[in-house]
């Protein structure tokens, strides 16, 4: 097509791709492949499960971060091809093919650029994320549920699974919180800056008279911790209730008091979990989501202690970060990187990539600007 230059699209192309091999050390991660390949291969890996389900997990990880980069990388010389018989056959619909290839082989290299700024020590980790509905009544809850609803249909769009481990609702309508994991890799490292407090203006559809309100919820988002993390609770420090799910539907799980609590006593930290019938998985999915909440509490309190120690009295994440407005005018704004879009309701059906780079590309700017 006219007015592209493929010369030069395909050489920025894989000039971005060989900083990413650089970064990511593409032939470390191989050797590396090899080298857990001929552990799982060994006859008495699972004589050591928690071990075998780490190199298991290891090798998973890495194939599929290389398979990712080669697959963009061929990618890339089939355009080129596509381009070379386009042009010196004049065919109009093999150049309009390439010009969409290239779109599309542009974000998805975008993409991985921005994965090579995900380094944190858990950012490789899957994501549990909590909602919360703040200030705001009615209005906060059902905003909970929205963007609750945003977050699984963005994990849909990418062929994420998701599970849900609490779910919460309000009286007359939303959520007072939910719970769940967005089994993926790096799904902590994404989404970790979408923590913070969430704000809505609108027009309340539960206000009789019309009138605009502004409403709050919260998101905390933690790393879903592997078996290998040394995360150890005495028994003795953990309360355990049971009582009967709740939910609309009446659903068979209600039946049963299967649903289950657990409150941490020294920290006070308490989780739930209802969507299993089995009291006893219900159990075990809750132990999963306390000791990632503790996990990131002790975390936060480390990174507290050194912020004082820094004389840093200002927290990195302000308590408002993102803005939905959908009157008198219509846009979704990120306070910390002023990224924004005039259509929200895209971003409530999980368009969310542009505000997770944007989000990204700024943490690492803070974190530098911190060291």
């Amino acid at each position: 097509m006219a007015g592209i230059d493929y010369d030069i699209e395909i050489k920025q192309l894989r000039a971005t791709m060989r900083t990413v091999e650089q970064v990511l050390d593409i032939d470390a991660m191989r050797r590396e492949i090899a080298e857990l390949g001929e552990q799982v291969g060994a006859a008495d890996l699972w004589d050591d499960q928690a071990n075998a389900t780490r190199v298991t997990g290891r090798l998973s990880l890495l194939q599929g971060q290389v398979d990712r980069f080669s697959e963009l990388s061929e990618r890339i010389d089939d355009l080129e091809v596509l381009v070379e018989l386009g042009v010196e056959e004049g065919d109009a619909d093999s150049m309009a093919d390439a010009e969409r290839e290239l779109g599309r082989i542009k974000k998805s290299v975008e993409q991985l650029e921005v994965r090579t700024l995900l380094s944190g020590e858990y950012d490789a980790r899957e994501a549990l994320v909590t909602i919360r509905a703040g200030a705001g009544g009615v209005d906060a809850a059902d905003f909970a549920e929205t963007l609750m609803r945003m977050y699984t249909r963005w994990a849909e769009r990418n062929k994420y699974p998701v599970e849900v481990f609490d779910t919460s609702y309000a009286e007359e309508a939303g959520l007072k919180s939910a719970t769940f994991a967005i089994h993926a890799p790096y799904a902590y490292g994404t989404l970790s800056v979408e923590a913070g407090t969430h704000r809505l203006v609108r027009i309340s559809p539960f206000d009789n008279q019309g009138r605009r309100q502004t409403s709050f919820a919260a998101v905390e988002v933690v790393p879903v911790l592997e078996q290998t993390d040394e995360i150890d609770i005495p028994d003795e420090e953990i309360r355990t209730d049971v009582y009967r799910s709740g939910g609309p539907g009446g659903q068979s799980v209600n039946t049963t008091d299967s649903a289950v609590r657990l409150t941490h006593i020294p920290t006070g930290v308490v989780v739930s979990c209802q969507n299993e019938k089995s009291q006893l998985q219900n159990k075990a999915s809750a132990m999963v989501v306390l000791k990632a909440k503790l996990l990131a509490r002790k975390k936060a309190e480390e990174k507290a202690h050194l912020d004082e120690m820094r004389g840093d009295v200002q927290a990195s994440w302000g308590d408002q970060m993102r803005n939905y407005v959908l009157n008198p005018y219509q846009v979704v704004k990120d306070l910390r990187t002023s990224y924004e879009v005039g259509n929200p309701q895209a971003v409530f059906d999980g368009d969310l990539d542009g505000f997770l780079e944007a989000g990204i590309r700024w943490r690492r700017g803070a974190d530098k600007a911190d060291a």
